[in-house]
């Protein structure tokens, strides 16, 4: 029997940079979880990565010499796909279309073989719920935020709501062990509320499910959230939020607005820094394409800030409608920026430098040093990699 799950990236990786200049795509969380977890906790089985050759070390292949089901990294898990999957035969796959959801191989992998390499090749018959560009995560957040509190709580009590809170729709308020709720708003009828171990929901904040707010992080006084929002693990969240996902370790601690984005790990947002997420003429948004190197049109009229892990932005920070920031940045100064921010950047409106990888590894240390979490050699060859392969969009 197989006991091995390889998540994969496919093409669309390149899609969905700067989120996974840092990750394989299997470690984008959306919902509650990330895809990784989502599929770990469903079928207990370990989980292993096939990514770019620079996050391997981090993210490892599964050892040679056992059977493997490969699994694509963006693409959620539900127990009828699962059933599907479970099905397969060695050298079998199933498919959507042109997409590989997963395959059966006889040894682990070390790049991803085509679907017409297989003996016997389905077409699954039910939807998918996935992840291909940026915008989907927040986009898709709700309806994974739901399938995740299920999973996570049922057959489970929550514990006690105290008396302190507004509550409407109580039933579907989960509380973990440890967390701390007082004094809040919380409308789960719109959608559940999950607060997830040792988290905290400080005095005045105003919360409207579906949201999540992951282990030991914080939700500042006063916060007024709009499901479906997830904040990800040891994250710290105040101001005005509105659909937005952050994944772990980032911080927008003060007032300010954030809409329809997506903010990395590792991320700090100033006080008062805001973002438009519709533009005055009511004109669909386009956002910078690392693919196509050049803005694509999303489709959508509400599209904020894609923000890559380990960048920052300075008191007063505005973001306009649609703006790509890629991993280690650094932003401040008045006025817009320009919507599409590249990796190792320095300044703002008046104009951007590069940022030295050694200035931005010392500014690493001493963040995550605060969460009592090391930045490793691995951390510092993954990022040096990201300096070296984004070059080219530092033209300034």
């Amino acid at each position: 029997m197989i006991d091995t799950i390889v998540l994969f990236d496919d093409p669309r990786r390149d899609d969905l940079l700067p989120l996974t200049y840092t990750r394989p795509v299997a470690e984008i969380r959306m919902g509650i979880l990330t895809i990784a977890q989502k599929w770990a906790r469903l079928t207990g089985m370990p989980i292993y990565y096939l990514t770019h050759d620079y996050l391997q070390a981090k993210y490892p292949n599964a050892p040679k010499g056992k059977p493997v089901l490969l699994i694509n990294g963006g693409v959620c898990p539900d127990k009828e796909l699962i059933e599907k999957i479970y099905a397969l035969k060695p050298n079998e796959a199933i498919v959507k279309g042109e997409t590989l959801i997963a395959a059966v191989q006889s040894n682990s992998v070390d790049t991803l073989p085509a679907a017409t390499t297989f003996t016997k090749v389905y077409e699954y018959p039910g939807n998918i719920l996935e992840v291909k560009y940026p915008w989907d995560i927040f986009r898709n957040n709700g309806e994974a935020l739901i399938r995740d509190y299920y999973l996570l709580t049922q057959g489970r009590k929550s514990q006690p709501i105290p008396k302190t809170n507004t509550v409407l729709n109580p039933e579907n308020v989960f509380i973990e062990e440890g967390a701390r709720v007082e004094c809040a708003i919380l409308n789960a009828e719109t959608g559940p509320i999950y607060i997830g171990k040792d988290a905290e929901v400080m005095e005045g904040a105003m919360v409207r499910g579906p949201f999540a707010l992951c282990e030991h992080s914080t939700l500042k006084m006063g916060a007024k959230i709009y499901g479906p929002t997830t904040v990800g693990p040891h994250c710290k969240v105040g101001g005005e939020v509105n659909n937005s996902v952050f994944f772990a370790f980032s911080n927008k601690a003060h007032d300010g607005f954030i809409g329809n984005s997506v903010i990395g790990e590792w991320c700090n947002l100033g006080a008062d820094t805001n973002n438009s997420n519709l533009k005055n003429n009511y004109a669909s948004v386009k956002l910078w394409s690392y693919r196509k190197k050049g803005f694509v049109d999303t489709g959508l009229q509400f599209c904020g800030l894609i923000m890559g892990d380990h960048s920052k932005c300075g008191i007063n920070t505005m973001f306009n409608t649609g703006t790509v920031v890629g991993v280690s940045a650094n932003i401040f100064g008045d006025g817009f920026p320009r919507n599409f921010i590249p990796c190792f950047s320095w300044g703002g409106a008046a104009g951007f430098t590069t940022y030295q990888p050694e200035k931005a590894f010392e500014t690493a240390r001493i963040m995550m040093s605060r969460r009592e979490l090391p930045f490793t050699e691995i951390d510092k060859e993954i990022l040096l990699k990201v300096f070296e392969i984004t070059r080219e969009y530092r033209m300034y």
